[in-house]
């Protein structure tokens, strides 16, 4: 199948805020030995797409992590064609993947195959790429790095945003209780409607006072922080003995430079984790795509796609200003739709 020589993309061609994204014509990927050639339908919009973290080797850099669409080439390398793992993909042209990888914002990628997510066929495309980066974040941090047990007490912070409600979803599967934390009403309302059992008003309650009220004093087993710098060392207070504090983002700034004795008088675990370093082997990758899948297909974990935006500079730069704007009112996940189905 002949190719053309370029393609639109959502680019940055200088360091910046949003304003320096803007969609232009750059030239069609290159489909290296190992690589899935993917012809892009969905585009996933995450805050960290123009906070400057990625790893910006030459300008234009597409923007973009998350994805998916239909394979559009297969590998051509014998070293992948003859890989046991590769063959288990069964990977075919036209076949509905996810995909996770630097430059994905664009209208084909050239993916590691390794990176490339079979999807099963009752999961709409729409769906694989809102639940790709933030499913396989929750299904293993739930797994590896704490895992949820029937039983067990656990608090999410940002419990409305799209990552909190998969977390709470996942948890409730795993039999556990969920408290939340949330700035609205409204937000409360729908993390409940998602599985929630209590959801505390930060603005207007205590954390800390009111998770202790509800553990009658015990603490919860572990606590989910997306937020990062202005509630971490509450965390500490509301965290039981031998309790987990996993330390999920930044969304109010880093977490500033604590001693580690802290975690001495309960015997606390502390964990940075990130989903990547989690799917690093196809047999790692395997295993938490199929626990994705499961509970997307069960209809016990649903995905909350909030907002659909066009494939353009300013459908780019308006999805990110929705997204990322301090006391938003975001509470799902973001796309923007490159081909119409």
């Amino acid at each position: 199948m002949a190719f053309p020589e370029s393609m639109e993309a959502l680019v940055f061609y200088k360091t910046g805020g949003v304003e320096e994204l803007q969609k232009a014509t750059v030239p069609f990927p290159e489909h290296k030995p190992g690589t899935i050639l993917v012809k892009v339908h969905w585009i996933g919009v995450n805050s960290i797409d123009t906070k400057g973290l990625y790893p910006i080797e030459k300008f234009p850099q597409i923007n973009g992590l998350e994805a998916s669409g239909l394979i559009a080439a297969l590998p051509t390398d014998n070293a992948t064609l003859n890989d046991a793992d590769y063959k288990k993909r069964n990977f075919k042209v036209g076949d509905k993947v996810a995909v996770y990888c630097l430059g994905s914002h664009a209208e084909y990628v050239a993916v590691p195959w390794v990176k490339t997510f079979p999807v099963p066929e009752n999961i709409p495309l729409d769906v694989a790429c809102a639940s790709s980066l933030q499913g396989l974040t929750t299904v293993t941090h739930m797994t590896e790095t704490h895992y949820v047990n029937k039983g067990e007490t656990i608090l999410i912070h940002t419990v409305a945003g799209h990552l909190g409600l998969l977390y709470t979803q996942y948890a409730k599967t795993r039999g556990a209780t969920v408290i939340g934390t949330t700035s609205s009403e409204e937000k409360a309302a729908l993390a409940k409607s998602f599985g929630a059992d209590h959801v505390i008003l930060y603005p207007k309650e205590n954390t800390v006072e009111r998770v202790l009220e509800l553990t009658k004093g015990d603490g919860v087993h572990a606590v989910f922080d997306g937020v990062g710098k202005t509630t971490f060392m509450d965390n500490f207070k509301l965290v039981r003995r031998k309790g987990t504090l996993i330390a999920v983002g930044n969304a109010s700034g880093p977490v500033e430079a604590f001693p580690p004795l802290l975690l001495a008088p309960k015997n606390l675990k502390l964990a940075r984790p990130s989903m990547a370093n989690y799917i690093v082997t196809p047999e790692e990758t395997e295993g938490h795509l199929k626990e994705l899948f499961r509970v997307l297909s069960d209809g016990s974990v649903k995905v909350n796609i909030v907002g659909i935006y066009p494939f353009t500079t300013e459908g780019g730069r308006q999805a990110q200003i929705d997204l990322t704007t301090p006391g938003g009112k975001v509470a799902g996940k973001l796309l923007i739709k490159v081909v119409d189905e």
